[in-house]
């Protein structure tokens, strides 16, 4: 028997786990303080009434022989796919129902895509990057290349033709800067994919966000993207869903490799490795693209928006470099002098009480940046910035 030894080149801990254990032993040496976190992404505000109402009724529903509904479709139920086909259309985008794979999360379909690609592709990243999209790939052996994601091309790296990869991954709004791409820059990532035969996975968690008309909110806005991307999509910052769990991912028709279809590829794989997600969470989803559930997640969004905007105007105040805080629940800015991100973790936890995410973690470009988020609450997100401005001016 041999183990995976792949597993064994992973770094010790995953980043939020380091984070959660440095808080925690603070917390047991000062039991009285007040520590505000704005590090890991998770949201506070409540799931929209109107997906609780759907859960409710739909519980019901299971409740009663005539209505109980057992293992459904692997790929999800044709009432959610249909709502998510039509808010595409809403974008001009026109995409079928066989194209949309329900899943529990973008998190893993992220890493789950990778059974249908083979170990030996190379595969392109920025950093820094989300490190789902390292690890996943560290697991399997698969050679890595990692493109400069710097202040210098505002964290939005583009293709370079000297290097050649097969599976690309980006993020817009990216996660943990905040950057969104241009249609023209993705329209420049699109002919790099066709003209390498790469695949794109793009990770639009964050697509919800973007209220510049003239920035996508799907690679699909753009042309050709149909024929080289695949798109990971999730409700869980849209509409609270981080702990409900529910998401869907684009597998287009139109892309192939070798006369075979991805979307069959992965579509095979979801009936033997997964169950779908359940009916009742299906029908929360659901109602989300009602148009009181638009409202509602608006609603919702627009509290984290402003939220944004506090953090980024008080660093402004401060003149502190960052970029995100517009189009983006992240803002992601340069720790004072060029300081370590893990020492300035430090100093805010214990001098400000303030968590936020060391750039490190996300890569050896991140390791003199911070990320904050907005998914706080307003009084506790201004609380934290009025320590943040103390503690950045002395």
């Amino acid at each position: 028997m041999k183990i995976n030894r792949h597993y064994l080149d992973l770094k010790e801990s995953y980043l939020f786990s380091t984070i959660s254990k440095k808080v925690s032993g603070y917390k047991a040496e000062h039991p009285k303080a007040d520590i505000i976190r704005l590090g890991i992404g998770d949201v506070t505000l409540p799931l929209p009434q109107v997906c609780v109402d759907a859960m409710k009724k739909a519980a019901d529903e299971q409740s009663h022989a005539e209505t109980f509904r057992g293992y459904g479709p692997e790929q999800g139920y044709a009432f959610l796919r249909d709502a998510i086909v039509g808010y595409y259309g809403e974008k001009g985008i026109v995409l079928s129902a066989n194209e949309v794979f329900v899943s529990d999360g973008a998190k893993s379909d992220l890493g789950n895509i990778l059974d249908i690609f083979s170990e030996d592709n190379t595969v392109l990243i920025p950093d820094p990057v989300y490190p789902v999209y390292v690890d996943t790939n560290v697991m399997a052996g698969r050679r890595i290349l990692y493109m400069d994601a710097c202040a210098g091309n505002g964290f939005l790296p583009m293709p370079n033709p000297a290097v050649k990869a097969d599976i690309i991954y980006l993020c817009s709004p990216n996660n943990p800067t905040g950057a969104v791409y241009t249609k023209e820059q993705l329209a420049a990532w699109i002919a790099y994919a066709l003209d390498n035969s790469a695949v794109i996975l793009y990770d639009a968690a964050y697509e919800a966000f973007v209220s510049d008309p003239s920035l996508p909110r799907s690679i699909y806005e753009v042309e050709n993207a149909d024929r080289c991307a695949i798109e990971f999509c999730s409700f869980s910052k849209t509409a609270g869903f981080t702990g409900t769990r529910c998401g869907w991912t684009v597998v287009p028709d139109a892309l192939m490799m070798d006369g075979v279809r991805f979307n069959q590829l992965w579509l095979r794989r979801q009936t033997t490795k997964f169950n779908g997600v359940s009916y009742v969470v299906q029908r929360g989803a659901a109602a989300i693209f009602s148009e009181e559930g638009q409202r509602q997640i608006r609603a919702n969004i627009d509290v984290y928006r402003e939220n944004a905007r506090v953090i980024a105007q008080t660093l402004a105040e401060c003149g502190v470099w960052f970029t995100g805080g517009e189009n983006s629940p992240y803002i992601w800015f340069e720790c004072p002098n060029g300081m370590d991100s893990w020492d300035f973790f430090d100093m805010l936890l214990h001098e400000a009480n303030v968590v936020g995410t060391p750039g490190a973690g996300f890569g050896e470009n991140g390791k003199t940046f911070f990320r904050l988020t907005s998914f706080g609450s307003p009084d506790a997100t201004k609380e934290a910035m009025k320590r943040v401005r103390a503690f950045l001016k002395k």
